[in-house]
């Protein structure tokens, strides 16, 4: 039945996260390439999705604190507009390039559409690496990163956004660029920004919080218990790490982990406030590692080891640091500490190996990625909004369209499942039709 997606892989087969993703989201579409009517319809649509739009590579020369010139790749992938202008972050890690950027490009398809707002799929990028970087270069690598996009991007044609080692310092850096080559202002030609220049109430809280929500719907509904007293395991520190250990402590569950790349801060007894707050001036102040915690917070730091490798009873797993960080062995911990549930926050954070773990167990509930991390860039398709009308939202109203936002996804997952799916199913199918629709109405698929 896949065989028409062969030439694509052979194509690509230097770009294994890129097919990973195209083969996940494949198989839950099975029976409507089954479909003797529309089967070869849906084929055709989906082979065009797989290939972007339009590739935009450059060269992002800056200087370092020594005086020396110095060279990253950079690139934006501007993969579906079928929906709307191309809508994505940018993200800045040493292992980004161009098949990573296609993945996730390719996921923000499905997650747009998703959301009910007007957005294509997109996503950029560069190698360049921020850790360890001054704030001086920093700021100069991001000047000269929007030097080269800034005449690709437009609030009509494709609107950029944070991610991985962009956060609002890095997207002033690039918005304040845009400002002096254009003699534009009050545009919403990037996302995240500050509230002082356009930005959103609650866009920094939306990925956790949207996550937490969806979360908070599935277990009441499914499993009809309450989130109180929940023990979740979380990856990352970053932001959706953050702000989904927050909502999570507002609603009285039991914070037990938060990590870097280094290593993790285990809280056998739940996360403390305090805890919480340290951890933030760790990350966002003094931009440093979760070791340096250690002996600090009330939790014990465990060099070397993620939240996955850690034997200790959980409720929920919520992964919101990277793609690919639960392995088959990580998924089989898991399922011994005894999760209920698994939501992701981080884009693709569960290998091929570890999902067929995780369905093994069919009672297991399991929120993807492009559902459960939605709410982020909902809530930039509410500051584009906002932009556009010169207006900023009270925080409530926001929030209230974010909580509304995550309802409406997570009744879609369940309507569009079918008898014997699951909510992975339900999310693939019924963003994959409606960009699929969307294409035979615009005459680009037949």
């Amino acid at each position: 039945m896949m065989d028409f997606l062969d030439d694509l892989k052979k194509k690509y087969e230097y770009q294994p996260v890129f097919l990973q993703s195209v083969n996940e989201i494949a198989h839950s579409l099975t029976p409507l390439f089954e479909d003797k009517e529309m089967g070869e319809f849906y084929k055709r649509a989906f082979l065009a999705m797989t290939e972007p739009e339009r590739i935009i590579a450059f060269r992002v020369p800056w200087e370092d604190d020594d005086g020396n010139m110095r060279f990253n790749r950079g690139w934006r992938v501007e993969f579906s507009s079928v929906l709307g202008p191309y809508k994505g972050g940018l993200r800045f890690h040493p292992s980004v390039d161009e098949g990573v950027l296609k993945f996730l490009g390719f996921e923000q398809i499905f997650k747009n559409a998703l959301t009910g707002l007007p957005m294509g799929g997109g996503k950029g990028g560069s190698d360049f690496d921020p850790k360890g970087k001054s704030e001086a270069e920093v700021r100069r690598f991001c000047q000269s990163f929007m030097t080269e996009l800034f005449r690709y991007i437009h609030p009509s044609t494709d609107v950029p956004a944070g991610d991985i080692g962009v956060g609002g310092r890095e997207i002033g850096y690039m918005y304040g660029t845009y400002k002096r080559l254009t003699n534009r202002h009050g545009e919403g030609v990037v996302t995240g920004k500050s509230l002082l220049f356009g930005g959103s109430p609650f866009r920094p809280e939306a990925t956790g919080f949207g996550l937490v929500y969806i979360t908070k719907l599935a277990v009441e509904k499914q499993l009809n218990k309450s989130m109180e007293g929940m023990r979740c395991a979380v990856s990352g520190s970053g932001n959706v790490a953050q702000f989904a250990c927050k909502k999570l402590m507002d609603l009285g569950a039991t914070v037990l982990t938060m990590s870097d790349s280094n290593g993790v801060l285990f809280f056998d007894d739940g996360m403390t406030k305090e805890d919480f707050n340290k951890i933030m001036d760790c990350k966002n102040v003094q931009r440093g590692r979760l070791s340096e915690l250690d002996g600090k917070v009330s939790g014990e730091y465990m060099d070397g080891q993620t939240p996955w490798t850690i034997r200790a009873p959980m409720d929920i797993a919520l992964p919101c640091a990277t793609q690919n960080e639960v392995g088959e062995e990580g998924a089989k911990t898991l399922l011994e500490n005894g999760i209920v549930v698994l939501a992701e926050g981080a884009n693709l954070p569960t290998t091929l190996e570890g999902q067929e773990v995780i369905r093994s167990k069919p009672e297991i509930i399991y929120l993807p990625a492009k559902a459960a991390n939605a709410g982020g860039v909902g809530v930039s398709g509410l500051e584009m909004s906002q932009n556009a009308q010169h207006l900023t939202w009270e925080a409530e109203e926001v929030d209230q369209k974010l909580q509304k936002m995550m309802k409406d996804i997570y009744t879609m997952m369940n309507e569009n499942k079918g008898e014997a799916g699951t909510l992975e199913d339900g999310a693939n199918l019924a963003a994959f039709e409606k960009v699929a629709t969307a294409m035979k109405e615009l005459g680009w698929v037949k």
